[in-house]
């Protein structure tokens, strides 16, 4: 496969970002965009893609796209990466990967069944300090690591408008745990838990508190404690209450201890990255995973994180509704 033919399926919100990403990519090509949104698909054709679908199931009908990266509502993976599978497309889902475990393991039958590649959307996996921090982990240079502190903290749905005087508008679906599988645990939680697992290995047991300051149905804070079968054990924190952003990986070894974060860059120096790489430092990580992707795809090679981690991170955020923490 010389250059991978793209298809994107939801470009309002993340899918803007890996749009714009994938357009960038000189190892493979958009060859389509499907969405509901009519402003969505004119966006997209001003950018030069040539193909628009406002039904999903055309653009899987189309013959030149070989695999199709789907950000659409959580309630959806499972029907579109399946209706994907069936069609013979390679798919890059989104976490998290389904809205229940039950789900989750249909989704990786699917591509099973037919052959194709499954790959989570985890894109601090592709971050540099997580990946060095990986790295120094297996050249024992923290020592053992006792314990470590993961950190997400932003608004969420909750965000404000630019002008700082009215919150966006969130869709229905947000507030609707059947179709979201959960509050912040879930939303942000996943990327958490899924990069504690590729520091400390498979998740052994799981206890979680949960805050409601804006008393929904849902959590808009939790907070979890972990045990790895590295022996690790570590404290996850997301929350959606704070207009400030944190991302960060606090880890306590008998050697050395080091923090990572991921956070935005200042205002001038993400400028100067957007004019000379059209990539700022912020959003690479996903910039990378979908490069990534593509190359695996040109290779023939299985690409990681697969659908059976997008598994092992919900069966642990379900285990962390379970086993509550009372405070």
């Amino acid at each position: 496969m010389q250059s991978v033919k793209l298809g994107l399926i939801g470009v309002g919100g993340i899918g803007r970002l890996h749009l714009k990403h994938a357009l960038m990519l000189n190892n493979a090509e958009v060859v389509a965009v499907a969405d509901t949104n009519k402003n969505a698909l004119a966006q997209a054709k001003e950018l030069g893609v040539k193909n628009t679908y406002s039904d999903y199931s055309e653009l899987l009908k189309n013959p030149y796209v070989d695999a199709v990266l789907i950000a659409v509502p959580t309630h959806l993976h499972l029907q579109v990466a399946r209706d994907a599978a069936e069609a013979k497309k390679h798919v890059l889902l989104e976490k998290p990967i389904a809205v229940t475990v039950e789900e989750a393991k249909e989704v990786i039958a699917a591509a099973q069944r037919n052959s194709v590649k499954l790959m989570m959307g985890y894109p601090m996996r592709f971050n540099r300090g997580f990946l060095k921090l990986k790295e120094d982990l297996v050249n024992g240079l923290l020592g053992e690591v006792e314990n470590a502190h993961a950190t997400y903290i932003c608004a969420g749905p909750f965000v404000h408008r630019a002008d700082g005087h009215s919150p966006a508008p969130v869709p229905d679906w947000w507030f609707n745990t059947k179709l979201t599988g959960g509050g912040v645990l879930m939303d942000l939680g996943c990327h958490m838990i899924n990069l504690l697992r590729m520091l400390f290995g498979e998740v052994t047991d799981v206890r979680g508190q949960f805050g409601h300051r804006y008393r929904m149905d849902f959590e808009d804070s939790a907070i979890c404690l972990m045990r790895f079968t590295s022996g690790t054990l570590a404290a996850v924190n997301v929350g959606w209450y704070s207009q400030d952003y944190m991302l960060r990986v606090d880890m306590l070894g008998t050697v050395s201890s080091v923090s990572v974060t991921h956070v935005p860059p200042p205002t001038l120096p993400a400028m100067y990255q957007m004019l000379t790489s059209g990539v700022s430092s912020f959003s690479k990580p996903f910039f990378d995973e979908l490069k990534y992707f593509a190359d695996c795809l040109r290779n023939d090679i299985a690409p990681s994180p697969t659908g059976l981690d997008g598994l092992r991170d919900v069966e642990a955020i379900i285990q962390a509704y379970k086993n509550t923490i009372e405070i």
